[in-house]
């Protein structure tokens, strides 16, 4: 069993990592970029004081669309874009393994939001990643009330679809892109 998990984790590595990253056509990248405008609409509906998060933080960047699942070991992948100061500069790549007591799929959103340029910096120069220990605010009505920078970085997400059992340990790392 010990083995058959170690296999299944190398192939969702290597699955994870040979997925174009940013090989997109321009009409992809427009639907990312369309599917970003309707997730921060989405974010904004479910807690209308986010929006003072969207014009305030130095930069954010939105993952419209991020599947997740696993057996045992898990990953996770979405497309996303990067907004600095409102306006796009690029698009990210999510990547996502977990291993640990996990079955089902599941389909959310992503938000991160950066406090200042150092952040959003160490993002586009892909030193970024969150380990096991990185928490989420599930966005709903007054979350983000009182939702605080934890070192400059604040994490919002919102189900979409799908259901997942998971107590399993992983970490999402990103790429970016300029455009």
């Amino acid at each position: 069993m010990k083995t058959l998990n170690v296999i299944w984790l190398m192939v969702m590595a290597c699955v994870l990592n040979i997925m174009p990253v940013f090989g997109q056509s321009e009409s992809k990248n427009n639907k990312v970029i369309a599917d970003c405008s309707t997730a921060k609409s989405e974010f904004i509906k479910a807690d209308g004081l986010m929006n003072a998060l969207f014009e305030k933080s130095y930069g954010y960047v939105i993952f419209p669309n991020v599947g997740k699942g696993g057996i045992g070991v898990g990953g996770a992948t979405g497309n996303g874009v990067v907004y600095e100061q409102n306006k796009i500069v690029g698009m990210a790549k999510l990547s996502q393994l977990s291993i640990g007591l996990q079955a089902g799929g599941q389909a959310y959103r992503e938000v991160i939001f950066f406090e200042s340029k150092k952040e959003l910096d160490r993002f586009k120069n892909s030193q970024f990643e969150f380990s096991a220990q990185a928490s989420a605010v599930a966005a709903k009505s007054g979350a983000s009330a009182n939702a605080k920078y934890t070192n400059g970085v604040m994490v919002f997400t919102m189900q979409k679809g799908g259901l997942m059992y998971e107590a399993s340990i992983g970490g999402q790392e990103f790429k970016f892109k300029k455009i």
